[in-house]
Order: C-alpha cells, then sequence, then structure tokens
C-alpha cells in the first residue's frame, strides 16, 4: 500500500507496528467517547435536542471514532465513514460531541497525510468540508427557528446576536476543517522529504565508497608502475653483471664472483618486490605516463627544505647507519614524509615545528614526522591521503601509526622492514 504523486514518488504504507498503534488508539478513542456521553447524561447538557434511546446513542458513539482503527491502512474509507456517522449522530442528537468531532478531525488529517492517490485524497477532503458546512448552515436553519425570544436577552455587542453567533461557528468551523486540511498535507510532504533525504544520504554514501575504492585503484595502479620501474632496474643490472661475469669468467675469477653476488642480491631484491606485489596489485592500468622522475630517501631533505621555505621550523634527523633500501621502500619513504608535510601545512592549524627523523634500525627503517599544530578539522581515516599512505605501507609489510600526541600536535610514524642481505641466516 503506497501513496502516489505526480513524479512517480510513493509513500510507503504503515508497518504493522502503526498498524497496531492505531488499533490501540482507535479503541482509546472510542471508549472515551463512551466515557463523554456518561459524562453529557450526568450533567444533562443536551444542547443538540432530546437525544434518542440509549442503545442508538451507544452506537451513534462508538460508529464515529471505531473506524480510527485502520484509519492509515484505509484512509479515505475511514474519512468517510467517520464524516457520515459524524453528521448521523448531528442529525440524531447524540450529546456526545466533543470527541467525536476531533475523530473528524483525525480522519481528515490521516487522509491528506496516508492518502493513496493525491488527487482522490484532496477531493475528498474538499467535499467532506463542503459537507460540513452544509449541514452547519441546515443546523442553523433548524435551530435558530426554534430559539425562545429571550434566547438573546442579555447580548450587548453593536452585532446583531444571530449574525454574531452564525460568524463565530463558521470561523470556529473554518479553523478547525483548515488545520486538518493544512497538517495533513504538511504531513505528507514532511514524510516526502524525507524519503529524498534518505535517498540523498544512500546515494553520497554510494558516492563515497566509490570515490574509496577509486582512491584505492588508483593508488594501487600508481604504486605498480613504481614497481614495474624498481623491477625493470634490477633485470637490466642482473644482465649487465651477467655478461661482464662472461667476459671475466676465466681470466679473472675473483671479478667474476663479484658479478655472480650482485646478481643474486639484485635477483633477490626483484623477487622481494613482485612477491609485495601479488595479491594486493589487481587494479587494471590504463594507458602509461610518460617517465618520471623516481624520488626516494635522497629527496627528503628537499621536502623539509620546502617546508622551512613555507614558514616551518623544520628539521630532519638521520639516526643509525644508513642501509642501502630497495628502490620501491626508498620512493614509499619519501612519499609518506610528503604526504605528512604537505598535511602538517595544510591542516595543522598555528604548526611552528616540524620534525622529520629517520631511523636505520637492526631490521627495519622507520619515519617519523611531528608537528605542534592543532587540526583545523576532525581527521578523517578515509582521507585520499591516509588511504594512499595505507597502500604503500602495506605493500612493503610495513606498519602505520597516525594519531595525535600526548603533548599536542600529531605525528605520522612509519616502520619498513629491511631486506635480509645475501648470506645472513635469519
Amino acid at each position: 500500500m503506497t501513496s502516489e504523486t505526480a513524479d512517480g514518488w510513493r509513500r510507503p504504507g504503515p508497518t504493522p507496528e502503526q498498524q497496531r498503534v492505531d488499533l490501540y488508539a482507535g479503541l482509546a478513542a472510542t471508549a472515551l467517547a463512551l466515557f463523554s456521553l456518561t459524562l453529557a447524561h450526568s450533567t444533562g447538557s443536551f444542547l443538540l435536542g432530546p437525544p434518542p434511546s440509549g442503545l442508538e446513542q451507544i452506537l451513534w458513539t462508538v460508529a464515529v471514532p471505531l473506524p480510527l482503527i485502520c484509519r492509515r491502512r484505509y484512509p479515505t474509507v475511514t474519512a468517510l465513514l467517520i464524516s457520515a456517522a459524524f453528521i448521523g449522530s448531528q442529525v440524531r442528537a447524540v450529546p456526545e460531541w466533543q470527541l467525536s468531532q476531533w475523530a473528524l478531525f483525525a480522519a481528515i488529517f490521516t487522509l491528506g497525510a496516508w492518502g493513496r492517490d493525491r488527487r482522490l485524497s484532496r477531493r475528498v477532503r474538499v467535499g467532506v468540508i463542503v459537507a460540513m458546512f452544509v449541514w452547519l448552515a441546515i443546523s442553523y436553519g433548524i435551530n435558530l427557528g426554534s430559539l425562545p425570544p429571550d434566547a438573546f436577552a442579555d447580548a450587548v455587542g453593536p452585532v446583531p446576536p444571530i449574525l454574531a453567533a452564525i460568524v463565530t461557528g463558521v470561523l470556529i468551523n473554518m479553523l478547525f476543517f483548515g488545520f486538518a486540511y493544512f497538517f495533513g498535507e504538511t504531513a505528507w510532504v514532511a514524510a516526502r522529504r524525507q524519503h529524498e533525504v534518505a535517498e540523498q544520504a544512500e546515494a553520497l554514501r554510494r558516492s563515497q565508497a566509490e570515490a574509496r575504492e577509486n582512491a584505492v585503484v588508483g593508488e594501487r595502479v600508481r604504486i605498480a608502475r613504481e614497481l614495474h620501474d624498481v623491477v625493470a632496474h634490477h633485470v637490466s643490472v642482473m644482465g649487465v653483471q651477467a655478461a661482464a661475469c662472461r667476459r671475466v669468467f676465466d681470466k679473472d675469477p675473483a671479478k667474476a664472483r663479484t658479478a655472480l653476488t650482485a646478481i643474486e642480491e639484485s635477483a633477490r631484491t626483484a623477487v622481494d618486490e613482485l612477491r609485495r606485489m601479488l595479491g594486493v596489485l589487481r587494479a587494471r592500468d590504463s594507458e602509461p605516463d610518460a617517465p618520471q622522475q623516481v624520488a626516494g630517501i635522497a629527496q627528503v631533505e628537499a621536502v623539509v627544505t620546502r617546508a622551512r621555505e613555507a614558514g616551518l621550523e623544520a628539521t630532519l634527523g638521520v639516526y643509525g647507519d644508513p642501509t642501502p633500501l630497495p628502490e620501491s621502500v626508498s620512493q614509499a619513504v619519501y612519499r609518506v614524509v610528503q604526504e605528512a608535510v604537505t598535511n602538517v601545512l595544510k591542516h595543522a592549524t598555528g604548526a611552528r615545528l616540524l620534525d622529520v627523523r629517520i631511523r636505520y634500525l637492526a631490521q627495519e627503517v622507520e619515519i617519523e614526522v611531528t608537528d605542534d599544530g592543532r587540526g583545523s578539522r576532525a581527521p578523517n581515516a578515509d582521507g585520499l591521503g591516509l588511504i594512499g599512505m595505507r597502500e604503500r605501507v602495506a605493500t612493503h609489510g610495513g606498519e602505520l601509526e597516525v594519531g595525535p600526541r600526548a603533548g599536542g600536535g600529531w605525528r605520522v610514524r612509519v616502520r619498513f622492514p629491511l631486506p635480509v642481505p645475501a648470506g645472513r641466516v635469519t
């Protein structure tokens, strides 16, 4: 069960929970109407004239609010039934009218908020309201003729009393039915906007997921190109060393042995690079770009220099005995430092100090970039820069730590395992 508009939107029908609420609310309204009927009899306020028999009064009193039990499932039928029962109870001078009129209000409101066909919903509501005003005019015509001569003996206003009574009744009913119509339309529009907001949120979520996926694929493609250059370099070195070994194999065995050692190192490094690629890089590449100059750990000092030129008090410290790194690891170190420094320049409000440290440890190389600024916005774990860092570090089997420091500022710490030299037993 849905509500449909000209642009094709359909409001979902009531949930089972909403239907249960309608059932309980309708039964409660019916019980309250019967209680109101009892109070009316207790006060003897029969404003509509002599009431019918007690059984008929009960039947009319129940007939008005009871259809509310299915008001959201069948809003049009509910509105018509309640309207007809309301006029019938008025014609029969049933003294209970307080709860009945609010049941009528709820029926008109529900038809506006949950009507299946918007055009039919408007027509039925307008028809019900017109019918109520016609009945109001008829009731005025019937009741005014039976008023006693002294009914308005205490009237002192400038407006004729009969006219004042008619205008008062019309104004009250206009407000009553106007609010019922208006709030029904408002509820339907609110439901439609909620649906649109939910759709936009879902579209945004899909767009963000797609952007993250594209970022990961793009980063993997770029890493794959860099690793391809590294592997091609090592294979070329192996070919040169093999040719040199072949030429001096008989004349100078020592040089041949040195060449073979170099070939072994290059082969070990190349195989290690290939192993890191497999299982991580699966994205299809597009047309190859123009060759780019390879940046590595040797260019980290240039990044720090640019940070100084941007106004930061930047320092670079190298600790331990520098160890030759595979080109792919060297490039990853450079890119991590570059991204961390860029984040400091872009997002660290009030940052003055920047400290870049490279530590050569026994079996790994550690890079740490810290600053003393405060973030200009909340860190985004799905930011493209962090995605690139994570992909590079994961490709080389390293560890990444990103987060605020205890004393203020931000820290990026990365550890890359070092390759095992040839001949070392581990």
